[in-house]
């Protein structure tokens, strides 16, 4: 931050102020964007824009792919977004949707959000009679195995997947299940293909889940809504009918 603030002796609050447009002008893109852009986009100096693109960088704020010279968010945003969707709206408005699902289908349920390469679960209903889950409010899994994780990922750009997901040993081991980035992004063009994720077994054996991202004004996916069952002993199209119907009133909710 110290750089940040001495940088060409510019006054620190219009040196915080650029450096908040280029976060949120980040977060408005479906992609990378060049820095070139970013100064003119915003009128910033483009000088400037490197040093503090350079800093964002540093503390993870920003991610730099080489091969296109551009510049998109980082694991740090994923955390910051992250912890405020944690805090208040995504719970508070969600739960009452979350809760109808459940009611609906007569199956356990639960909303997710991304945090770095993991989901974190925010609330968590269960249906009467139904099998015991693993998930619960505050437990994390990995994202590359979750309905709700590949619903997230699906919905970002692919250079933000690979970003997250760089090498092998960014995956969680799983006793038969396999994992690579090329095997996710397999899953991942599937999914957004038929609009849903799914998950067989990954987690917890015998069970499934089905699950939907609900996205921001901008695409962005902020929550995903699931529902898991006994593999093999509900109608499957109709949980995806009634997940995706659901996420449209949490849509609505949270952003009119």
């Amino acid at each position: 931050m110290s750089r940040m603030l001495d940088m060409a002796g510019t006054a620190p609050a219009p040196t915080v102020d650029a450096a908040l447009r280029i976060l949120s002008f980040l977060a408005t893109q479906s992609g990378p964007v060049a820095a070139a852009t970013l100064a003119r986009t915003l009128q910033l100096p483009r000088s400037s824009v490197y040093r503090l693109l350079g800093v964002l960088e540093e503390r993870g704020f920003v991610l730099r792919y080489p091969e296109s010279r551009r510049y998109g968010l980082g694991i740090a945003s994923f955390d910051l977004g992250s912890g405020y969707t944690r805090q208040e709206p995504i719970t508070r408005l969600g739960r009452p949707v979350l809760a109808a699902l459940v009611d609906r289908v007569g199956e356990s349920g639960h909303l997710a959000v991304l945090n770095g390469r993991d989901v974190v679960y925010l609330a968590d209903e269960r249906a009467p009679g139904r099998p015991v889950l693993v998930t619960d409010v505050g437990v994390r899994l990995p994202s590359a195995l979750t309905a709700s994780g590949r619903a997230l990922l699906a919905a970002l750009p692919r250079e933000q997947v690979r970003a997250l997901f760089p090498d092998a040993s960014a995956f969680t081991p799983r006793t038969g299940h396999a994992q690579s980035y090329s095997r996710l992004r397999a899953e991942l063009v599937t999914t957004r293909a038929r609009g849903h994720a799914v998950e067989n077994g990954e987690i917890a054996e015998g069970l499934a889940s089905v699950a939907v991202a609900v996205k921001d004004r901008t695409g962005w996916p902020v929550t995903s809504l699931a529902i898991t069952y006994a593999e093999g002993q509900a109608d499957e199209a109709r949980l995806v009918a009634e997940v995706h119907r659901h996420a449209e009133v949490l849509h609505r909710r949270l952003y009119g």
